[in-house]
């Protein structure tokens, strides 16, 4: 199992196949690098851009989407961010939480705009009640649900049982 804080440079270190290979020749961070808050990471650079994007539980599991499946996604401050990734099945990822739209502390960089619409997350993590101090006035993530759905009545099955404002009227 991983920190939740460990950065994605940090798990390529970690991995001596994978060690390196996103780094520049002389093994210095690529221009930009990574930063992060409590409820995020994301890529410093303008032009960087990540391929895919790790959603991790509080109980340690890890999902990674690709960005290129990355669909519609809505945003309600009373309800939640509900992103949706067309793969071979559908993935419903439903983050909830508050000030999800406030740019992490001292970075401007904010989950929408600068981050998921430009790929430049990394990674999203649940945090626990205790973490909600240090996260301050920026993002706070209590909760990432997914649903996994074959077809159109389960993704309305899913919405209607997960995300009911989500649902389609």
């Amino acid at each position: 199992m991983h920190a939740n804080t460990t950065t994605h440079q940090g798990r390529l270190s970690g991995q001596p196949h994978l060690a390196g290979k996103n780094r520049a020749g002389n093994g210095s961070p690529p221009e930009g690098g990574e930063g992060a808050c409590p409820a995020f990471g994301f890529l410093r650079g303008l032009h960087e851009r990540a391929h895919a994007i790790e959603f991790r539980s509080s109980a340690g599991n890890s999902l990674w989407l690709p960005y290129h499946s990355l669909g519609a996604w809505r945003f309600d401050p009373s309800r939640g961010l509900l992103l949706n990734f067309s793969c071979d099945v559908v993935y419903l990822v439903l983050i909830t939480g508050t000030n999800l739209d406030r740019p992490a502390a001292d970075t401007g960089i904010d989950l929408f705009r600068a981050g998921l619409q430009r790929h430049r997350i990394l990674w999203m993590r649940e945090m626990a009640e205790d973490e909600q101090e240090s996260a301050g006035e920026g993002p706070f993530i209590d909760a990432i649900r997914v649903g996994q759905c074959e077809g159109q009545e389960q993704v309305n099955q899913w919405l209607a049982a997960n995300a009911p404002a989500f649902a389609a009227q």
